[in-house]
């Protein structure tokens, strides 16, 4: 329906324009005055809501200064607009003409009074603009003279000093150098830029450090700490800006990282921000000690007391972890869940759902083959030569099969120890592995050098062992049932919904084979002696276990049925288990409300039952009573869109229509949805989430020259930061750094 606009002698509609309309106010006292500039004596009877509701102004009655447009499409007035613009004459040189909007005839009184008005209301807002520019005029002046020379040249100084640490973070550049024991010790890297920054002219620094001697530090040891700490704690408090914004956010963990002979839990955030895009962002390193009681109060205060978040909030926690740690770090996501109910236990998206079950499985022998396939995969990419000497093996094992040589030597060619098959393409590689290891070892040319032979030695060792063979065989076997349901979680929106609702054929699965394990076992079994037999391993049963029993005879107790009741067994119950923790029902509920992602929906036929599964984040909505005619709106709006609508199939994509804002409540509900860390992050293509800059950072630093300050600097170099605001904190924190303004002399002339 089109507006009309209510001034006098104005014919416009909305219909016939592109000029914005503006509804009459809500408050009285500015309706009032909106109404009585219209000179229209029938609107002075309605109401202000009346009017609100049925009455509207175009934009050519408003001074262009108080129509702001904020975007192509949307137009709005500033909160003190006034309608000014108006034709009062037009009218008179057709009289006998109808006028359905009469002019009221203005007596002397209300004359006065409008001038009078008008008068107080300018010499208000010249006293107004008057007193602001007073006030700012005077805060400046008191900021100028609060501020003596000494202390604007130390500020300039400490700029500098910020500027310097920064590109330290950035560049990944240590504090100290690498010099060996017995040799002369160079200036520090600090020190060392400080200097060059004072020879390419830097006068706050020249000034500072003039008068220093040559071989003396230009900063303490705790100086350096100070700054460090100020630029880490500012750069992190932004993100955290964010957060709190945002509301709603997921923990996540990632593997032990080593400072200073210590270890520390990485902790990253996810949210969503300002502008609806998912993000992960790194926070700090967390010392790993005490136990599993302990973590958890450290991890809680860390978040509520560090970092001032609350962890009500909190929707989502992810750890991933490796051997005798990951036991430790599911206890720690147990204990959270029974302060935090909502704080759900998932999988990580950026780990594949078979490693991380395998990893979860606190048993030697599983451990042992996950820790060799991750020195595996660091190994390949110390040297492209490696590589090659492994396609080399591949060609030699499958001589008289090119196409599956060539299909083996692609899927290892980048990042296969860490893939969804892992554990297939390891049993297809394991006789190449063996061959490239040994000759590696070996080492005929001397191509390699002693450090990588060595690790080569260890790998075969390890391969060359039955156990290893039969465990590898049994996880490959038993994951097989996961490991399309794991590759869907780490697909699109709708392959995270097929995958929550298969999540019970699954487990019907892996049941099924507990229930007939000895089945099951004794063709594992046989796969395995059959694998080791091509490869000349004898099949026995573990000298560490006949050790621990006193067992003199290894014939005692069969090697099958040692591993069916050792390896097997608990392999397939610790599965079972694992699947059940992180998949519970609440997760499952939020994973199938992705139905509200508009591509899901049409998907399905529009046939979806969001209402069935909303109540687990019912009161995180804004209008929760309102939630089952909102999602009927929502579907309607879908299924009777025009042909030409692409439906959006991510919920970053519906998050980003500029009318989801109708929706509160779906909206609130997809934000919530999103920070699940088991969701992929969407836009992972274009930006690097925290956890590859950080393993990028682990990996380009040597152990010695890490620094938890620099790391976070590193990590978070693409955060934006302001150094006046490091410099007054640093003010704040350290007064007595500041330097006393030196007293004036007086001279007397005699």
């Amino acid at each position: 329906m089109p507006n009309f606009c209510a001034a006098p002698n104005c014919t416009r509609k909305s219909t016939q324009s592109d000029l914005a309309f503006f509804r009459f106010p809500r408050d009285p006292e500015r309706c009032r005055l909106w109404v009585e500039n219209c000179r229209r004596a029938d609107l002075e009877v309605k109401t202000s809501d009346q009017l609100n509701k049925h009455y509207r102004l175009c934009a050519k009655h408003f001074d262009p200064a108080m129509v702001c447009k904020t975007s192509p499409y949307r137009t709005v007035l500033k909160d003190t607009a006034i309608p000014t613009i108006f034709d009062l004459t037009s009218h008179l040189k057709n009289p006998h003409s109808r006028h359905r909007k009469r002019i009221k005839e203005l007596t002397e009184e209300d004359i006065r009074r409008i001038k009078e008005r008008r008068l107080a209301s300018s010499i208000e807002q010249l006293h107004s603009k008057k007193d602001i520019e007073a006030t700012e005029g005077q805060d400046a002046a008191e900021e100028e003279i609060k501020l003596s020379p000494e202390e604007k040249e130390f500020r300039d100084y400490l700029r500098s000093l910020f500027e310097i640490v920064f590109m330290l973070g950035k560049q990944n550049i240590p504090l100290e150098t690498n010099v060996p024991e017995g040799l002369e010790r160079d200036p520090s890297n600090f020190q060392a830029l400080l200097e060059y920054r004072i020879n390419a002219g830097d006068e706050a620094l020249r000034r500072r450090f003039e008068a220093t001697a040559v071989n003396v530090e230009y900063l303490s040891t705790a100086q350096q700490s100070q700054l460090l700490d100020v630029c880490e704690g500012t750069v992190r408090e932004e993100i955290l800006m964010e957060v709190r914004e945002s509301r709603f956010f997921s923990l996540v963990t990632g593997d032990l990282v080593e400072f200073a002979g210590e270890r520390h839990l990485p902790l990253s955030l996810r949210f969503v921000d300002q502008s609806n895009t998912l993000r992960e962002e790194f926070l700090d390193f967390l010392p790993f000690e005490g136990d599993e009681a302990s973590l958890v109060e450290r991890l809680e205060t860390q978040v509520t007391d560090g970092w001032g978040l609350r962890m009500e909030d909190c929707r989502g926690q992810a750890h991933v972890a490796t051997g005798t740690f990951a036991t430790k770090m599911k206890a720690v996501a147990v204990g959270l869940m029974g302060k935090y109910p909502m704080a759900m236990h998932t999988p990580c998206s950026t780990c594949a759902l078979n490693i991380h079950l395998a990893n979860s499985l606190p048993f030697p022998s599983v451990q042992v083959v996950m820790a060799t396939l991750r020195k595996i995969g660091i190994f390949f990419k110390q040297s492209p030569s490696l590589q090659a000497e492994l396609e080399k093996a591949i060609s030699v094992y499958h001589q008289g099969n090119y196409e599956k040589a060539t299909e083996l030597k692609e899927a290892c060619s980048s990042n296969w120890t860490v893939q969804h098959n892992v554990f297939e393409l390891t049993v297809d590689l394991l006789e190449s592995l063996l061959l490239c290891m040994d000759c590696i070892r070996d080492n005929e040319n001397v191509k390699f050098p002693d450090a990588m032979t060595g690790v080569a030695y260890s790998i075969a060792e390890t391969l060359a062992d039955f156990e290893f063979i039969v465990t590898l065989v049994i996880l490959k076997n038993a994951l097989s049932f996961t490991r399309a349901f794991g590759k869907n979680l780490q697909g699109e929106a709708l392959d995270v919904f097929f995958a929550a609702n298969s999540l019970t054929a699954v487990l019907h699965s892996l049941n099924e084979v507990f229930d007939n394990i000895e089945v099951y076992h004794e063709f594992w079994f046989e796969e395995a002696v059959n694998l080791a037999g091509t490869m000349e391993i004898p099949v026995k049963v573990p000298r560490l276990f006949l050790r621990k029993h006193r067992s003199p005879d290894p014939g005692e107790i069969p090697p099958e049925t040692y591993f069916k009741e050792y390896v097997t067994v608990p392999v397939i119950r610790g599965i079972i288990d694992e699947v059940d923790d992180i998949f519970s029902q609440s997760n499952l509920k939020a994973l199938k409300c992705l139905s509200l992602v508009p591509a899901i929906m049409g998907q399905m036929k529009f046939n979806t039952s969001e209402e069935n599964h909303a109540d687990v984040y019912r009161k995180d909505l804004p209008n929760p009573d309102t939630l089952p005619a909102e999602l009927h709106c929502w579907k309607i709006k879908w299924k009777h869109r025009s042909k030409e609508v692409r439906l959006p199939s991510t919920i970053h994509e519906t998050l980003q229509l500029s009318d989801v804002k109708f929706f509160p409540n779906v909206n609130c509900f997809l934000k919530v949805l999103t920070t699940l860390p088991v969701l992929m992050l969407e836009d992972s293509g274009s930006s690097e989430t925290s956890r590859k800059r950080l393993q990028t950072y682990l990996s380009d630093t040597p152990i010695k020259h890490r620094c938890k300050s620099l790391a976070v600097l590193h990590i978070n170099s693409h955060v934006k930061h302001d150094l006046d605001v490091m410099v007054d904190k640093y003010c704040r924190l350290y007064p007595e750094d500041e330097p006393e303004p030196e007293p004036e002399i007086s001279t007397v002339v005699i």
